[in-house]
């Protein structure tokens, strides 16, 4: 039986990816741990809980003493590290959080595996001779973009947010864990993600949300910045992917190549909304441009030809197709 850890497991992405990773490793046990912050939730994982091949520990990445005592409790042979502060917003306001746990508990979680992995004395070194250690991180690390251009894996970096700097950190990190240590590691920087379980507080469903509450739905400045969105299940795929077949020191960045402007997004969603829950005038009208937030990045996009091509992914679900399905869930929510 392969033990695997993933951290930030309640998350939108996280929850996502023990679901669907339960369901297509019969051979795996994942221990989930996260301290269930406001965007953690185990209400997104009602269909593992009973599951014997899951277990959900509650508790603080910056924990050295615990992240070590998890490993010599559950000898993992991976870790497949989601958690962080991730509100762009949220990092504007308090940037010390975005530090502690997106630098530091990435440090403590690389430190205690490569000091149980790579430990002479542990017996069961042996054991762990394929054992990998998967960050999860973001295409904002790369910056912004002008109206052409893709980020690629050798983009330099250039986080404009106390978020995207604490990430690129993050991966300068496991970087030189892998390079110093030896550590067997894969980093993915994704694009922008949408799908069922996302927090409200992001974008695509604060505007289901304000939608129909009929509420003004807030769009930041002139709602051009545009956005590559990747439907969660096309990441959590790559993700296994990655986590599976990757090079060892190897970066695979993942997009949807859906590149759209905020604007559309809010347009799209309310044209559908029309659609399946109409009323006497459209959602559109609700829409309302409000002041702009500091530091806007103008445009991400991906370039995943590398994962396509070394790793034979593809996103396989439309953007209207993966929206509709979006809106659905959220609509069987908010009911």
């Amino acid at each position: 039986m392969h033990t695997v850890l993933i951290t930030g497991g309640a998350g939108f992405i996280g929850s996502n990816f023990i679901s669907y990773y339960l369901e297509n490793n019969k051979k795996v046990h994942v221990v989930n741990l996260d301290l269930l912050t406001y965007a953690g939730d185990l209400g997104n994982l009602k269909d593992a809980e009973n599951n014997p091949r899951y277990t959900f520990v509650k508790g603080d990445i910056c924990k050295r003493s615990l992240i070590e005592k998890l490993f010599k409790q559950y000898n993992f042979s991976g870790v497949i590290h989601f958690a962080a502060e991730s509100h762009v917003d949220n990092s504007i306001k308090n940037p010390d959080a975005f530090v502690k746990t997106n630098v530091f508990g990435t440090f403590n979680l690389l430190d205690a595996a490569k000091n149980y992995w790579l430990d002479d004395s542990n017996q069961y070194k042996a054991a762990f001779k394929n054992a990998r250690f998967h960050h999860i991180s973001t295409d904002e690390v790369y910056g912004s973009l002008g109206e052409t251009g893709l980020f690629t894996e050798k983009t330099s970096y250039a986080p404009n947010s106390p978020y995207s700097a604490s990430k690129a950190s993050s991966d300068f990190l496991v970087r030189s864990y892998f390079h110093t240590y030896g550590l067997n590691v894969v980093t993915t920087n994704c694009s922008n993600n949408y799908g069922p379980k996302q927090h409200n507080e992001k974008l695509i469903p604060t505007i289901i949300r304000k939608a129909i509450e009929g509420e003004n739905i807030p769009i930041y400045g002139d709602g051009k910045n545009i956005r590559d969105w990747l439907f969660v299940m096309d990441h959590c795929k790559g993700i296994e992917l990655a986590y599976k077949n990757g090079k060892a020191g190897e970066t695979y960045n993942i997009g949807g190549k859906n590149e759209y402007n905020n604007l559309y997004i809010a347009t799209k969603i309310c044209e559908i909304l029309d659609d399946i829950l109409p009323k006497n005038y459209s959602y559109k009208k609700q829409i309302t441009f409000v002041e702009d937030r500091l530091g806007h990045d103008f445009r991400y996009a991906i370039d995943a030809s590398k994962i396509e091509k070394e790793l034979e992914w593809n996103a396989k679900e439309s953007f209207d197709s993966g929206l509709t399905k979006t809106i659905n869930w959220y609509l069987e929510k908010y009911k």
